[in-house]
């Protein structure tokens, strides 16, 4: 009977089970549905580039670096030359307390030598870039647990900060260095900006520990190198150190997405918000730290995916973010003997080159002179500039992070003589080609074929003022399948 009861019960509640399961599958398949159609549905780019609106210098935010802890006493040597070429303005260390030895003895009793540090020091000022030290971790002398614990004495933190900036900005006499104080103090010691571990006590001290450096270069203090842009942090070490008359030079954060709109958000919210800080507003600067698709290993590192995300990225970023660190320079070594296991480097352990190198250096080969570009798309992202040899070029990143769309993008030069032109293409990888084209407009029209996921430059030659006759608009097809030019003769038309 006991058993009868229970499949009667259990049959009683069938109908509710089934319905259950329904919702269940219907938000499962409403949220496939909209995935595809998010997928689909963008704007295609389609660019206007007007050759005689010259903006002012090319902003380059790109062009700051960041390494973070794959090893012991990292050297930048194998590869200082390739990022040299770069032309890095900052790179950003971490890890220098647990990695570079230079805090000994014990709590009230210690002793400073920077002989491992100075060499990667060097090694940064032989890129011509200055460094950007994040002040982490806990130096084990003085901890009261791990590297990411609190020290046993504040006094002891303050003395290493004020030795540090006195060695780099002092001794080396290095000028305008940034000090940023710890390296993801929410993920890394779980800190929080109130409680017992606080990192307003971290900061607090390390501002402190910099106002007691004596014989030093300008540099810049700030904080906190947060995960991801955060408004509670924001307002809670902003209105801390308005509150203690503490300096903060500038706030920072990491923002690692495939969303590339999310890079113009960051700097649209923190902008609002600085606002109620009348007090920081005019001198407090922005930067993002750390930059990339994943936070986690990803094989698109390795790849032509995270070269595309790069670039588009950092074309996303220019004019509005003022220094953004991409992340990182070299990856560590594979602990299964990979060459590549998806970490974030630009080169692998082996000091090999990865697309993204390549790509960022496509990228800033970019002329000095930014010009004006209409019609960005969704996935299609270019910037245009006058190229050293003073002809109008565009450089294009497709990114998708489902890895699926191509397009054929239109580029419209406006403001041009007529006369007979080569375009010239470089794509990420070294293909190149070049086309011989000619107008009698004040206007030409191109379109390039973008693979998924690809990266190229573009640059129009004048090789003649000579117009041979040109005919009614026509379309030419290049020797290569993937490249169509269109030779428009409205004059200033833009494509519709």
């Amino acid at each position: 009977m006991k058993r009868k009861s229970h499949i009667g019960l259990f049959l009683k509640f069938i109908p509710l089970i089934l319905i259950v399961v329904s919702v269940f599958i219907g938000i499962w398949q409403i949220k496939k549905i909209r995935e595809f159609f998010g997928q689909a549905s963008g704007e295609p780019a389609n660019f206007v580039v007007d050759t005689q609106a010259i903006l002012g210098p090319m902003p380059r935010p790109w062009r700051n670096l960041a390494q973070g802890g794959e090893q012991f006493n990292w050297r930048m040597t194998p590869i200082s030359g390739q990022v040299k070429a770069l032309h890095p303005n900052y790179i950003r260390l971490d890890h220098i307390y647990d990695f570079y030895d230079i805090v000994k003895g014990t709590p009230g009793n210690l002793t400073f030598d920077f002989t491992k540090f100075d060499a990667i020091l060097d090694d940064i000022k032989a890129t011509g870039a200055k460094p950007y030290i994040a002040l982490s971790y806990m130096p084990p002398a003085i901890s009261s647990g791990d590297i990411l614990a609190k020290p046993q004495r504040w006094s002891d933190w303050q003395l290493v900060v004020q030795k540090t900036i006195e060695h780099v900005s002092g001794t080396r006499r290095t000028p305008d260095v940034y000090y940023e104080v710890w390296n993801e103090p929410d993920l890394f010691g779980g800190w929080k900006y109130y409680g017992n571990k606080n990192y307003l006590d971290l900061y607090s001290n390390a501002v402190q520990g910099a106002n007691n450096a004596r014989g030093v270069l300008p540099f810049k203090i700030g904080g906190p190198a947060i995960t991801a842009l955060y408004e509670s942090w924001f307002k809670a070490l902003a209105k801390y150190s308005i509150d203690n008359n503490l300096r903060l030079d500038f706030f920072s954060w990491h923002r690692y997405t495939n969303n590339l709109d999310q890079y113009k958000k960051d700097m649209f919210d923190v902008q609002t918000w600085v606002k109620d800080f009348p007090q920081l507003e005019p001198t407090l600067e922005f930067h993002i730290t750390e930059w990339g698709h994943d936070s986690n290993n990803n094989t698109g590192y390795d790849t032509s995916y995270g070269a595309a995300h790069t670039v588009a990225g950092a074309i996303q970023m220019t004019s509005i973010i003022d220094k953004a660190f991409v992340f990182e320079i070299q990856d560590g070594q594979d602990p299964k003997g990979k060459d590549y296991w998806g970490r974030w480097g630009l080169f692998n352990y082996k000091s090999q080159p990865k697309p993204r190198y390549n790509a960022l250096r496509m990228l800033d080969q970019i002329g000095n002179q930014r010009l004006s570009l209409f019609g960005q798309g969704s996935w299609v992202k270019g910037l245009a500039a006058i190229a050293d040899d003073g002809n109008p070029e565009v450089i294009l990143a497709n990114f998708d992070q489902y890895s699926s769309h191509s397009e054929n993008v239109p580029i419209t030069f406006q403001n041009i003589e007529p006369g007979t032109y080569t375009l010239s293409e470089k794509f990420l990888g070294g293909r190149q080609q070049s086309q011989s084209i000619a107008t009698d407009s004040a206007a030409l029209q191109v379109y390039v074929a973008m693979p998924v996921n690809s990266v190229s430059t573009v640059e129009l030659i004048k090789t003649s003022n000579v117009t041979p006759n040109v005919a009614p608009p026509s379309t030419t097809q290049s020797n290569s399948s993937d490249v169509t030019i269109t030779i428009d003769q409205a004059q200033g038309s833009a494509p519709q």
